[in-house]
C-alpha cells in the first residue's frame, strides 16, 4: 500500500439512458472519488492522464488514472481522511500542489517526491490553491479562525455560511514564490475571502470572492492585479437580491464565466471580460448548481433537484441552440465531495463530472456531440 501502488482498471462503459450518449465511468470504489474543483484542470501528459482525489483505505489521497489503459496510480500516502486537499496542477504539468493540514506541499508527478513549500504557523485557516500563468507563484488565501465564535461545517451543507460572512474574519491573499518560497501578502481586508482563481494566460490577474449567501454578500466577484495591487468589482448586481457566483476563467484568460439567479429566481449563465467588456448572458427556467464553458461555444449547467440532468447549449449564428439534455447525472450534491462540478476537457470533446448515483462519488467522462441536433431538447 502507498505511493506508486497501481489499482487495476475499474472503468465501465455504458450508454446514457436518456440520450444514448457514450459514457465512461472511470472509477468504481466503495469510497468517494472526485475530480478537482471545477475551476481546476486535472489533465496532464498531453491529456493521457487525469488527477483526482479518492477516499481509499479510510484515507484521502491523490491519484492519477491513465485514460488509455484505465490503470490508477496512487500518488500520495496519507494517514487520515481530509475534507479536501485543494489540489492544483502547475502549468508545466509536472507538479501538483495540495494542502495537508497547515502545510502546502509540492508533489513531483514523475518521482512522487514531496516538498513542503509553506506552513501556516498561526491558527489561520487556508483556502484553495492556484498557480499563476507563468508558473512562478502559487496563490492562496487564508482567514482568521473564528471557530470559537461561529460554528461552521461548510463542506457538508454550508453550515455557518451566513454567520461567517457576517463575522467578517480578517483575510489575506498571499503569493508564494515557487523558486524561493518567499511569501508576500498581496491583499487583505476584513471579509470572508475564498475562491482564488488565477488567469491561465495573464500572470498578473486573479479573481477572488467575498464569500457568503450570494444574495446577501456586498459584492461577489473581484479581480486583483497582483503586480499593481489594483482591485475592482466585476459584474455588479443589476437588481436587488440578484445572485451571482461560481466564477471561473475561460481558456483565453481574459473572460470570466459565472452563473446566477435573477430576483425572481430565473436562472442565467454569463460571461464578461476582466475589463468589463463583452458581457453576455442567457436565461433558463430551472435551478442549477454550476455552469462551465471553455470559450462560450458550448455551455453546460448541472440541474438541481428535481432536475437531475446536465443541460448543454451550443453557440450558433442566431445566438444559442435550445437547451439540450447531454446526460443524466443523478448527483445528490449532499456534500462537496459529491458535487457534479461538470468541466469540459481542454479540447471540448468530452465532459468530466462526479456523481454519487450509486451511493459513492465516482468520475464519469461523457462524449460531447459536435452537433446540437444529436441531443434531445430540454423541456
Amino acid at each position: 500500500m502507498g505511493k506508486g501502488k497501481e489499482w487495476q482498471p475499474e472503468w465501465r462503459k455504458f450508454q446514457d439512458r436518456i440520450t444514448g450518449i457514450s459514457t465512461l465511468q472511470l472509477t468504481s470504489y466503495t469510497g468517494h472519488s472526485h475530480h478537482f474543483y471545477f475551476t481546476e484542470n486535472g489533465w496532464y501528459d498531453e491529456g493521457r492522464k487525469l488527477l483526482f482525489c479518492s477516499d481509499r483505505n479510510n484515507k484521502t489521497d491523490l491519484f492519477s488514472i491513465c485514460i488509455e489503459t484505465g490503470v490508477i496510480t496512487q500518488l500520495t500516502d496519507h494517514d487520515k481522511t481530509y475534507e479536501g486537499l485543494s489540489p492544483c496542477l502547475h502549468p508545466d504539468e509536472t507538479r501538483v500542489y495540495f494542502r495537508k493540514d497547515q502545510q502546502i506541499i509540492e508533489l513531483d508527478l514523475n518521482t512522487l517526491k514531496e516538498k513542503v513549500i509553506y506552513e501556516e504557523l498561526s491558527s489561520w485557516l487556508g483556502g484553495n490553491l492556484n498557480c499563476t500563468a507563468d508558473g512562478k507563484y502559487l496563490i492562496t488565501c487564508k482567514r482568521e479562525d473564528l471557530s470559537d465564535k461561529v460554528y461552521t461545517d461548510l463542506g457538508n451543507g454550508y453550515i455557518g455560511h451566513r454567520a461567517l460572512m457576517e463575522a467578517r474574519p480578517k483575510s489575506q491573499i498571499i503569493k508564494i514564490s515557487l523558486e524561493t518560497n518567499e511569501v508576500t501578502v498581496v491583499y487583505q481586508e476584513d471579509n470572508f475571502i475564498t475562491h482564488i482563481n488565477t488567469s491561465p494566460t495573464k500572470k498578473e490577474l486573479i479573481t477572488f470572492c467575498h464569500e457568503g449567501p450570494w444574495n446577501l454578500v456586498d459584492h461577489r466577484i473581484w479581480v486583483l492585479n497582483i503586480e499593481s495591487l489594483d482591485v475592482w468589482k466585476i459584474r455588479e448586481r443589476k437588481e436587488e437580491d440578484e445572485m451571482i457566483g461560481h466564477e471561473y476563467w475561460y481558456q483565453d484568460g481574459e473572460t470570466i464565466g459565472y452563473h446566477g439567479f435573477r430576483q425572481d429566481r430565473t436562472g442565467f449563465f454569463g460571461k464578461i471580460k476582466y475589463d468589463h467588456t463583452e458581457e453576455e448572458e442567457v436565461e433558463f427556467n430551472f435551478v442549477n448548481w454550476h455552469a462551465f464553458s471553455n470559450d462560450f461555444s458550448k455551455i453546460v449547467v448541472d440541474g438541481r433537484a428535481p432536475l437531475k440532468n446536465i443541460i448543454i447549449w451550443y453557440k450558433n449564428e442566431d445566438g444559442f441552440s435550445k437547451p439540450k439534455v447531454l446526460c443524466e447525472h443523478r448527483c445528490s450534491f449532499h456534500v462537496q465531495k459529491v458535487h457534479a462540478h461538470p468541466r469540459f476537457t481542454p479540447d471540448g470533446k468530452k465532459l468530466l463530472y462526479t456523481s454519487d448515483r450509486n451511493g459513492y462519488a465516482n468520475l464519469y467522462l461523457v462524449d460531447v456531440p459536435d452537433d446540437a441536433n444529436e441531443l434531445p431538447d430540454y423541456v
